[in-house]
């Protein structure tokens, strides 16, 4: 289907959806913490910049309170928790060498051609927005599980948590042009007690090992009296 043959909002929603599958690519690439919270916190504002667009073409008043709780949440607050929890752990200077980065990305590009390959028998009874959405919602969940699996900090595997919500909610914003309001509250509020779990975790790991350098619980054994 041609671009241009397309309205306003299904070429914003292709542009958006282009934008958070390559926040997902710099995530997994991203050594410095910091770095990478930044880059997440710009996935949550693509994503309220969508849910909003997708309020205001659809006109579906409530999906403004979804873009209102994911700013609130994947914007400003997870970030601010995990940015606090680096600076307290003096992790903001630290680089992690991940292993093997090439091949990293290059994983990360096989599975957005894998999704795609997946879901293009639907491809004749969709249009050019479903398949993209669903697409790019399926990849960001598969980049998210890369990046819990080739990062080494806790609060990476966070963001690679994070992130795999980011993909589902992105999908199922567009798809289904909004799901029900007890839906999206359902899921908004399940975020925001993860990331109080979450806090809760990074609190126990540092008061134990000093770290949150996930490799160092492989090394801990229960010491005989």
């Amino acid at each position: 289907m041609n671009a241009q043959h397309l309205d306003f909002y299904m070429q914003t929603i292709l542009s958006m959806a282009a934008l958070v599958a390559f926040t997902s690519f710099l995530m997994l690439g991203q050594g410095r913490l910091l770095r990478l919270i930044f880059v997440f916190a710009i996935q949550g504002l693509l994503l309220t910049l969508t849910t909003g667009l997708a309020a205001y073409s659809l006109d579906n008043p409530h999906l403004y309170i979804s873009a209102v709780l994911t700013l609130l949440l994947k914007v400003l607050f997870i970030p601010a928790m995990l940015r606090r929890e680096v600076l307290k752990m003096a992790m903001h200077r630290d680089v992690e060498a991940l292993k093997n980065k090439t091949l990293i990305m290059l994983s990360g590009a096989s599975l957005m051609i894998f999704s795609y390959y997946i879901l293009h028998p639907i491809v004749q009874t969709s249009n050019a927005v479903m398949i993209n959405a669903l697409a790019v919602g399926l990849s960001v969940v598969l980049l998210g599980m890369l990046l819990m699996i080739s990062h080494r900090q806790a609060i990476a595997h966070v963001v690679g948590f994070m992130s795999i919500e980011n993909g589902l909610f992105f999908a199922a914003i567009v798809a289904t042009h909004g799901m029900p309001m007890v839906v999206e509250l359902g899921v908004a509020f399940d975020v925001l007690v993860a990331a109080i779990l979450f806090g809760i975790f990074f609190l126990h790991i540092r008061t134990s090992i000093d770290s949150l350098d996930v490799d160092l619980m492989n090394r801990l054994h229960e010491v005989e009296k």
